[in-house]
């Protein structure tokens, strides 16, 4: 029975930051401002980031959808890991730790995310699906 819950445990972790990533890639489209993020992305000396920055929003979208159904996890998993880790170098080491509060968009969510995201690599390594 344990084991049961812990599985339901881990698919419930694994929707919630997949739907957060989800919402993350869509809500980029819906706002317009993809382009944004790919001059964002030139500007810190990424070649092509109109179209580095597509290619981004659209593997949150078809990895999350992907996380959610449980295929791929410890890849998908290992990828959105070094994603945000790389947002907190680009954009929130700057402003520090706190989302909220003793500060504003700092590290302590996307560090949050990356945890999880470890965590649910580590749980599904090995698994065919």
């Amino acid at each position: 029975m344990n084991q049961q819950r812990l599985k339901y445990a881990v698919v419930f972790l694994r929707s919630v930051v997949a739907l957060i990533m989800l919402i993350h890639g869509v809500g980029r489209i819906y706002l317009g401002i993809v382009d944004g993020f790919g001059e964002f992305l030139t500007l810190n000396g990424f070649p092509l980031g109109f179209y580095l920055a597509w290619a981004i929003t659209i593997f949150e979208i078809v990895g999350s959808i992907s996380l959610v159904l449980g295929f791929y996890v410890t890849p998908l998993a290992i990828i959105f890991a070094l994603h945000l880790l790389c947002g907190i170098y680009l954009v929130h080491l700057k402003d520090g730790w706190f989302v909220v509060g003793a500060g504003r968009n700092g590290a302590e969510f996307s560090v949050l995310l990356v945890a999880s995201f470890i965590m649910l690599a580590i749980s599904h390594f090995g698994k065919n699906r």
